[in-house]
């Protein structure tokens, strides 16, 4: 299966720092409102890079993106799927094509506090025991209210996770079969041998609308058997 390449990242003088992995599949509504709270850090942007991956999408997505990728001044790199290749797929692409040590997956239809990617990376700057952190965030609607705020221990979510690059290479990134509790798969096996630690601070805006992927239970049941078959009771710590 190909995968073409669809605009250069600027050019930058040293190596980034953290590595932003977003997966996209027809989401022309809210990828714009992703990129622009991605672009504009605390951190300098030319210590991250942004990397999309439109996987296979049939609506606008492309257009949106075209908006925020400048060929010549752009730290957004596109990656376009031939073909729907599936959300932990994708995000394998966007892993073996980024060059930072640290990792941070964003969903297309979430955006993020504007210190998200200072914070997370301090956080494991500063603390060699930790192998990965992890914010809390707010559950928000599709105008951007707040319904509550979501604590990552107790309710994780696949997204707002800061890792070393090299941890999820070591456990083998994500299983591409689990289209759905790829997130959870890739924890159970990520949690026997590194710790995700929290930082008690809401980060992360996770968007609640009617077309998010966990809204079909019929889909999320399935691969909650093949979860189960996989790793045994681990799938329900």
């Amino acid at each position: 299966m190909s995968v073409a390449l669809n605009t250069q990242p600027k050019i930058i003088n040293h190596k980034p720092l953290v590595s932003i992995i977003i997966p996209v599949f027809n989401q022309e509504r809210f990828i714009g409102r992703c990129l622009r709270s991605l672009l504009h850090q605390t951190m300098s942007n030319k210590d991250y890079e942004i990397i999309v991956i439109n996987d296979g999408s049939t609506d606008r997505t492309q257009y949106a993106l075209e908006l925020f990728c400048d060929p010549f001044d752009s730290i957004v790199k596109v990656i376009t799927n031939d073909v729907n290749l599936g959300l932990p797929a994708s995000i394998n692409i966007g892993l073996h094509e980024s060059t930072a040590p640290f990792i941070v997956r964003v969903d297309s239809d979430d955006f993020v506090n504007s210190n998200f990617l200072s914070f997370l990376y301090f956080f494991l700057e500063v603390n060699d025991y930790a192998d990965a952190v992890a914010c809390d965030y707010l559950i928000v609607d599709d105008d951007e209210r707040v319904i509550k705020r979501g604590n990552c221990y107790d309710d994780p979510i696949g997204c707002g996770i800061m890792f070393h690059k090299k941890h999820l290479f070591k456990i083998g990134l994500y299983d591409e079969a689990f289209l759905y509790n790829e997130e959870r798969e890739l924890r159970i096996r990520f949690d026997k041998n590194y710790t995700v630690h929290r930082l008690e601070l809401p980060l992360y805006r996770y968007r609640r609308h009617d077309k998010n992927i966990t809204n079909n239970s019929k889909e999320m049941e399935h691969y909650e058997v093949n979860l189960n078959k996989k790793h045994g009771n681990q799938s329900n710590s």
